[in-house]
């Protein structure tokens, strides 16, 4: 059962925007927590990631300048503001909580996550 629960997603016209909540029913301030999406027929890849002192990274080319990721850890919660969309971004989104002991983002940080429900982003004309 994940300690994380994601919000916002939607359908939205290409272009539009749309931003995700990643709500954690602990304190997470600790850890980095990792934006993934998952297309259909395709592998769950990691989008975006912010350490705990806030260093941010985006991981596909495509979302860099699109794509940001923002922490507030008084409401334990992780945002990602999704920008210019297109309809190859339409996915289930999901958030994981990194377990580097300094907080620090890696490409294999949802490994070994327990994943949520996710959102489900739509776009489409």
């Amino acid at each position: 059962h994940s300690l994380l629960a994601e919000s916002g997603g939607g359908w939205v016209q290409p272009g539009g925007s749309l931003t995700l909540s990643c709500v954690a029913s602990v304190t997470v301030d600790a850890y980095a927590i990792g934006w993934f999406r998952q297309a259909p027929g395709k592998e769950r890849e990691i989008v975006s990631c912010i350490s705990r002192d806030g260093d941010v990274i985006h991981f596909p080319e495509d979302v860099k300048g699109r794509f940001t990721i923002a922490r507030d850890n008084a409401k334990n919660s992780v945002y990602l503001h999704l920008d210019s969309l297109k309809p190859e971004d339409t996915a289930r989104y999901y958030c994981a909580a990194g377990q580097d002991p300094y907080g620090r983002c890696h490409s294999s940080l949802g490994d070994d996550a327990d994943w949520g429900q996710g959102t489900q982003v739509i776009v489409s004309s």
